[in-house]
């Protein structure tokens, strides 16, 4: 995809970009609350039910149909996401800055960009595509589910930019895809 093929690096470490993104961290470590830390842990699993649960247009439990359009979504954003990881190898921020603690679990490989941030943003798009009346709220929550990494203290802002812009890539690549599309008409039906 050439969403993929021409994404942009990540801020170049000791750059401007590069140090208000360890700005803002340090400023989200100090007024973070409990509350923000406990949300941000209960979506370390970037599931459709732990993004979008509370806001889905589906019965529950999520129709077995919906399930599978929705983890095969993410498995998709997941290997993009993975190449761009690969490519360029930007540590988390707390194995830059000591002063870093996460409230959340610590994942493990590369920061750059968020794969939680892409798959919380490409489903709310798609789900807008459903609901079109509600898709102020959903691209709202896709995008609270990137702050909560940034909350959480395991992503820069940066990789969770990138990661709404590769989310963004993803799902107008879809849009060329009759799949794709006649998949969607198939989960309008199943919309409560």
């Amino acid at each position: 995809l050439a969403v993929v093929q021409l994404f942009p690096a990540a801020p170049a470490p000791g750059s401007a970009a590069d140090l208000a993104d360890l700005a803002a961290l340090r400023d989200w470590q100090g007024r973070r609350t409990p509350a923000e830390c406990a949300r941000a842990q209960a979506e370390t699993s970037p599931s459709y039910d732990n993004f979008f649960g509370r806001l889905s247009p589906f019965p529950r439990p999520l129709p077995d149909r919906a399930n599978v359009f929705f983890s095969l979504l993410a498995a998709d954003a997941g290997a993009a996401n993975q190449i761009l990881k690969r490519r360029y190898q930007r540590p988390r921020p707390f194995l830059r800055d000591a002063a870093l603690t996460p409230c959340i679990t610590k994942p493990k490989g590369f920061a750059y960009p968020s794969g939680h941030a892409t798959v919380a943003y490409l489903y709310g798009l798609v789900l807008s595509d459903l609901v079109p009346a509600r898709r102020a709220a959903f691209l709202a929550r896709g995008a609270e589910g990137g702050l909560d990494r940034v909350i959480g203290g395991v992503h820069h802002p940066s990789d969770v930019a990138a990661s709404r812009a590769l989310a963004e890539g993803l799902y107008e690549a879809l849009q060329g895809v009759p799949a794709y599309r006649k998949e969607l008409e198939a989960l309008r039906r199943l919309l409560d």
